[in-house]
């Protein structure tokens, strides 16, 4: 047992059928039905090939697509085609939940076999919108369909979805109300690296922050700067722009415009009282680069053109940030620094990656946007962990304890 969670050292598999919980949502071409990246798959493979190495029955659920909008979800059958080839392993594909077929396939595993259900989310009551309205307890999520339907079929249930755990749905909390439970090898791995990130970190310890989550990116900052985790907090993108702006910055129409349409204009005064009270710790760039005729242009940030927006940091700051980071011991990252998706703006973000890549501090990267930078700039392989969660990340460093860390501590002193 870890931090109050079982392990799967703490059960006998051999026999026993086991409903495994994973995160293998991935960006799908829906023309070709290939999916576009397989990092959260790979990730999880270690712990679904010990389940089956060890004589267990699995069951994966796994969703597929945001849930803004219904017309996101997919069928997870593509994601089976990418575990066998990754996993080596035999791993079957129903195109059903917890209806009638489903539970017959489940019957029928033999020891060492794997069956993918199709995607979770085609449920109701896996979906947001389920969540937030209803806003059912954990108790009462064991009494939805899926978890009443596929219980009674299980001896254990695993969860490994550290990327959802800030989810409360039933298919990641549900389960522990009614069946002896665990955390997946991947699970336990991103547990274990990010409260030591948050307890002890050697120091220098630097947060960078960018991108345009907004809500997150503060409600970390403020945890990671109270707590005294970060010496440092670098920041990049909206992030630095709302905070620019909270210390009358004129940053720009194009900037400000875009904050105000975006309703993110309740943030300037937050990032101002976390900047007042963190000023000597909180580094925002000298400099920012703005796009003009199709042409890169820097400024200092007292001089920005008054119809201007800001897309990226200037090259005094990125070597200010590049400093930092080579004179750090821990360094943790979540968003761009800029539009790196563009050329023109993609300086400040291929500089800080490119510094993560070099540096001897060790390095915990995190986020969807930050994997794909690290991709592009070609340092996936030199970083010191990559998180497979984003929101789920953000919301354990804030201090919250997560549903589903909340939903396996209760299922280890209950079973």
């Amino acid at each position: 047992m870890k931090f109050g969670i079982h392990t799967l050292d703490d059960f006998d598999l051999r026999g026993k059928t086991v409903l495994c919980r994973v995160d293998i949502n991935q960006p799908v071409d829906k023309a070709t039905g290939q999916l576009k990246d397989t990092t959260r798959i790979r990730a999880c493979v270690p712990t679904v090939r010990e389940l089956a190495q060890s004589g267990a029955k699995v069951v994966l659920l796994a969703h597929q697509g945001s849930d803004i909008e219904y017309k996101n979800y997919y069928t997870t059958e593509p994601h089976a085609q990418v575990l066998r080839e990754l996993s080596g392993l035999k791993i079957g594909f129903i195109d059903d939940v917890c209806g009638p077929t489903a539970r017959a396939a489940i019957r029928d595993l033999k020891e060492g076999e794997v069956l993918l259900l199709d995607n979770v989310r085609f449920l109701a009551e896996e979906q947001t919108l389920f969540e937030m309205k209803l806003q059912l307890t954990q108790a009462q999520q064991a009494e939805t369909l899926l978890v009443r339907k596929l219980a009674p079929l299980a001896d254990l249930y695993v969860c490994d979805a550290f990327a959802a755990a800030h989810r409360d749905q039933p298919s990641l909390c549900g389960f522990e109300q009614v069946l002896p439970s665990a955390m997946g090898r991947l699970f336990e791995q991103e547990f274990s690296v990010i409260s030591e990130l948050m307890e002890s970190p050697a120091k220098p310890c630097t947060f960078i922050l960018g991108g345009a989550k907004i809500s997150d990116a503060f409600l970390m900052m403020e945890s990671v700067l109270e707590k005294g985790a970060a010496d440092h907090v670098l920041t990049g993108g909206l992030v630095a722009n709302i905070l620019l702006a909270s210390q009358n910055v004129a940053i720009g129409l194009g900037s400000m415009d875009f904050i105000l349409e975006s309703n993110y204009g309740e943030y300037i005064e937050k990032a101002g009282s976390i900047y007042s009270r963190f000023a000597d710790k909180i580094v925002l760039p000298e400099d920012v680069a703005f796009v003009q005729d199709g042409q890169r242009e820097e400024t200092f940030v007292n001089a920005i053109p008054a119809e201007a927006a800001v897309v990226d940091i200037g090259s005094r700051a990125l070597q200010t940030y590049t400093d930092l980071i080579h004179a750090s011991q821990t360094v943790f990252v979540n968003g761009p620094m800029g539009v790196f998706e563009q050329a023109a703006s993609e300086a400040g973000t291929r500089a800080v990656w490119t510094a993560l890549g070099e540096t001897q501090a060790y390095t915990v990267l995190g986020g969807g946007d930050s994997i794909t930078a690290a991709k592009k700039y070609d340092v996936m392989d030199k970083m010191g962990y990559v998180c497979t969660g984003g929101g789920a990340l953000i919301r354990f460093l804030s201090g919250e304890e997560l549903p589903v860390v909340r939903a396996l501590r209760h299922a280890a002193e209950t079973f």
